[in-house]
């Protein structure tokens, strides 16, 4: 089944570690400063010279900053939709791991690919334990709207979705997952997503096929 949030996907996680230039911040509540610290965070990373000899652990240092801000719970429990609570516990965590695994190696060839780029923090809208946090990033070209949405628990907001230019990561995610499942089976679409993630750690191209 074709991935078509791919590219969508690789764009936004490219956005959180190209950055190198400073960003333009609002008043915002702990929302807007956690997801602009991870940011920050990232991009200090990058800019470290002595990581600079081992792309290894810059990788593993960028990859535990950005999934620190990210809920990978909740990103899959939404993906998933009704099949997340006929789960086990088990099969839950393991496809945790795999939701995981697939999104950090998606990535990973971003890790070392830097453009001048500045993002703008527009605005922001909380609701309870809800936050929707908009901004915009500048490029040389054009500017692209992204909105991070993200959910508080224990003092920090994590992201659980992306929407760029109205398309949301996750609902993308979710259509292809069901598909799968009602045309196959999840045991399936583990299998599926499984040879995905071990192709992109070979670093063999992407064909944009589960």
């Amino acid at each position: 089944m074709k991935l078509t949030n791919f590219p969508v996907l690789l764009f936004v996680i490219g956005l959180s570690i190209n950055l190198m230039t400073a960003s333009v911040c609002l008043a915002g509540s702990d929302a807007t400063s956690q997801l602009k610290n991870t940011i920050d965070e990232v991009i200090k990373i990058a800019k470290k010279d002595s990581m600079e000899s081992s792309k290894g652990d810059r990788r593993i240092a960028m990859q535990k900053a950005i999934d620190e801000r990210f809920n990978y719970s909740q990103m899959v429990r939404r993906s998933l939709g009704k099949t997340y609570d006929s789960l086990s516990d088990q099969k839950k965590q393991n496809f945790i791991k795999l939701f995981k695994g697939l999104l950090e190696n998606s990535y990973a060839s971003k890790l070392e690919s830097y453009r001048d780029e500045k993002i703008n923090f527009l605005d922001e809208v909380v609701k309870g334990k809800y936050a929707l946090v908009k901004t915009n990033i500048v490029r040389s070209n054009n500017t692209i709207r992204v909105d991070y949405k993200l959910i508080l628990g224990n003092g920090q907001w994590k992201v659980y979705d992306f929407v760029i230019e109205g398309v949301s990561m996750i609902r993308n995610y979710k259509a292809q997952f069901t598909k799968i499942i009602r045309r196959d089976s999840y045991e399936v679409l583990v299998e599926k997503l499984t040879k995905k993630i071990n192709e992109l750690e070979k670093g063999s191209k992407a064909t944009g096929n589960l």
